[in-house]
């Protein structure tokens, strides 16, 4: 507020000193000229006259001559002093419009309606560093599920893209600036009390690292998590305790890796961590065997390493001289034409990655390999994101879109510290095991998106049910899974994992008895999630499901009634 203040005053000097001047000069000569009462007696008039008249007559009221009629002198007078106060008057709006209309003064305004948006905030929320896709995303999906974001972009045209879009229901405060500057940071509710996390989602890596940085020596104990390209930077911020470094290349070179030799596996994975996953019918489509990635940059070494882990046949094609001709298997070409695929032995393969950082010629890869070789599983890597209608209908099986990966696994952490818990330990499994389960998620779900979120069995998530365990009560997991309108009926979820006395017990059975300190992750459709916090919030449904039977109003009929 003080430089707002402070740019308003600077510039409103030499009007108002103008204005002050004019003022003053005019009053002084109201008093100093004689004029002539309704007797004929001469007077002069006083200041405090001379101020009113001055003042309707300056601001072009215009009352009439007071409290006489005026002299000729007077009547000189007063044409002067119209003419300078109407032009003081001018000169002085004129500044203050041309002060509004400046973009600094105007950016000026918005930073301090901003900052007392931020310090207004009562409920928790995340401040999220960069609005590009992944920070849309992002704060979109947080808005369904209640939870309030406050973004900061140095691009102004996505700030205002956020103040305009009025799909979330309610306001992102949002502010144009550099976020990699600790004002700004303090300014956007880093040291906030109801700032849970932080999410460095910008498009570069040293903005990303000062965020980290700033909010883990300010406030260790808050989550942050921060999207990298750079295996230096992922290093780094991993060495001061970010709680997930998100490499959107690595990522999917595991989640493509998975799809290679655990099909199943990944289509599990798949479902709870991307919102637009795909059908069943997918994963009888042939994966394993040779595949072929077209560009050894960061993104295909880093399917290379990974697919080279599984043990999958690989054949590299790219047109870098100057690259390691040390792979077994490299072919010199784009990829784009029919003669370096032939080379590639596209007719033999099983699937191919278009992974170069060129949109066109990835699109032209996987079109002239599918006329090759009809059966090819295609993989192609989406760089700018206007293009999505384009990669939408190139009828490719997987998209790799940077901003959609790094959201999936930054949502995926939010949503429960559990879910990466579960999609690491699952993969110790072997693929019959994922298919049962994959059957089981598919008749939950059925054609509807697959949620998961897990629920906590304390005082402040779940005070029914703790209260009626600490009664002596014995509470299972299935009442958790029991419809609160009916409790014959049962929702649309099932247990992924139970955490309970730093032990992680994957699929646990519905007989299982809970106790205070519990979690547990489940998957389903979102809306199980709201009739299941009715069971752990409200007595009277906890009762009803437990025993059928409306509760009776006071404590000790209940204790009698359980017993």
């Amino acid at each position: 507020m003080n430089n707002v203040l402070y740019a308003l005053l600077r510039r409103l000097r030499l009007p108002l000193i103008t204005m002050i001047m004019v003022y003053s000069v005019s009053i002084l000569g109201f008093v100093l000229i004689p004029g002539m009462d309704d007797q004929g007696n001469v007077y002069r008039m006083d200041f405090f006259h001379a101020f009113y008249f001055v003042s309707f007559m300056g601001s072009t009221i215009g009352f009439g001559e007071i409290p006489y009629a005026f002299t000729d002198a007077q009547r000189m007078w007063t044409l002067f002093t119209i003419y300078a106060t109407v032009i003081a008057w001018l000169y002085g709006i004129g500044t203050i419009l041309a002060l509004i209309q400046e973009p600094v003064f105007g950016r000026m305004l918005r930073r301090r309606s901003f900052v007392r948006k931020v310090q207004g905030i009562t409920e928790p929320f995340y401040l999220v560093c960069g609005y590009g896709v992944t920070g849309e995303i992002i704060v979109n999906k947080l808005a369904q599920r209640g939870i309030r974001s406050v973004v900061i972009d140095i691009d102004e045209g996505k700030i205002d893209s956020l103040e305009i879009s009025g799909r979330l229901p309610f306001e992102a405060p949002g502010l144009c600036a550099d976020a990699s500057l600790p004002d700004v940071l303090d300014d956007a509710g880093l040291l906030h009390d109801k700032c849970v996390g932080v999410l460095a989602l910008t498009n570069v890596d040293q903005v990303n690292l000062s965020v980290a940085i700033a909010s883990k020596l300010l406030r260790p104990e808050r989550i942050v998590i921060s999207r990298t390209e750079s295996d230096t930077t992922t290093a780094n911020l991993l060495s001061f305790g970010t709680d997930l470094v998100v490499d959107p290349f690595r990522v999917y070179a595991e989640y493509l890796s998975l799809a290679a030799h655990a099909p199943y596996t990944h289509l599990v994975y798949d479902w709870l961590v991307n919102p637009y996953h795909r059908p069943l019918s997918s994963v009888y489509k042939k994966t394993k065997g040779r595949w072929i990635i077209c560009g050894y940059g960061r993104f295909g070494s880093a399917l290379y390493r990974e697919f080279n882990e599984e043990h999958v046949e690989l054949t590299v094609v790219d047109s870098n001289p100057e690259m390691d001709a040390g792979l077994p298997f490299l072919v010199r070409g784009k990829g784009t034409e029919a003669l370096t695929l032939s080379e590639a032995r596209v007719e033999d393969a099983v699937g191919i990655i278009a992974g170069t950082n060129n949109d066109a010629d990835n699109l032209s890869i996987i079109m002239t390999a599918r006329e090759m070789n009809k059966n090819l599983v295609t993989v192609v890597r989406q760089n700018v994101h206007a293009n999505k209608l384009v990669f939408k209908n190139s009828k490719a099986d997987f998209i790799m879109e940077p901003g959609q990966i790094i959201a999936n696994r930054v949502l995926a952490h939010l949503k429960s510290p559990l879910l990466p818990v579960f999609i690491e330990q699952m993969q110790a499994y072997d693929d019959v095991w994922a298919h049962t389960l994959l059957n089981r998620m598919n008749s939950v779900a059925q054609e509807e998106e697959v949620d998961s979120w897990s629920v906590r069995v304390d005082e402040d998530n779940s005070p029914a049910l703790v209260e009626m365990i600490n009664s002596g009560v014995d509470v299972n997991l299935g009442i958790l899974l029991k419809d609160p309108r009916d409790r014959t009926q049962s929702l649309s979820a099932f247990p992924l994992m139970l955490h309970t006395d730093d032990i992680y017990d994957i699929l646990p059975g519905e007989l299982d008895l809970l106790k205070p300190g519990d979690e547990i992750l489940f998957c389903g459709k979102s809306k199980s999630l709201r009739r299941m916090e009715w069971t752990m919030n409200n007595f009277n449904t906890l009762h009803y499901l437990l025993t059928g039977n409306e509760p009776t109003g006071n404590l000790l009929s209940r204790i009698l009634n359980r017993q």
